[in-house]
């Protein structure tokens, strides 16, 4: 027999492989658990609540990422609840290591681990082509597809690219 403590564990950890599957709308290489914005899911009175935190406060997806990751535990089962925690405030050293490397294979420069510098979203640096791991690119727009990517181009390859800026 199964103990009441153990199957909610299990219910705990299914909930949250569920919620770790949804694609981010804007950027759908990557999971919301790969850019580190679902912060925990637990099974609070029988109701799954997960806790999300947006990219930055003007995300035009927070909602639809909510949703997505709502309707995700819904569909499971689950009845559910989301959580927006906005403190600490999201960074892109939350995005895993598996997750730079999918945003890097999309296409996608990934971001460096440097959001503590007061230059990361806005200083100069070099960004390495995701196609061809080139450093001689340069900057075409401060903004690309999204707000939170800037638009590159690869003087070797000629490819453009968009990168994942600094949070």
């Amino acid at each position: 027999m199964v103990s009441a403590l153990a199957a909610h564990d299990f219910e705990q950890a299914r909930a949250l492989s569920v919620a770790s599957a949804v694609l981010d709308p804007e950027v759908p290489c990557v999971t919301v658990a790969d850019l580190g914005i679902l912060r925990s899911v637990d099974i609070i009175d029988g109701v799954a609540v997960a806790k999300v935190t947006p990219t930055y406060s003007g995300c035009p997806a927070v909602l639809a990422i909510e949703l997505a990751v709502e309707t995700a535990l819904l569909d499971a089962g689950f009845e559910a609840r989301i959580e927006r925690v906005i403190s600490p405030a999201w960074t892109t050293d939350w995005i895993t290591p598996a997750g730079r490397e999918k945003l890097r294979a999309y296409g996608i420069a990934p971001p460096g681990k440097t959001s503590s510098s007061k230059m990361a979203l806005f200083g100069e640096i070099v960004v390495a082509c995701p196609r061809c791991a080139s450093q001689n690119t340069s900057k075409i727009s401060e903004f690309g597809s999204t707000a939170c990517k800037a638009q590159y181009q690869c003087a070797d390859c000629k490819e453009p690219f968009d990168y994942f800026k600094c949070i």
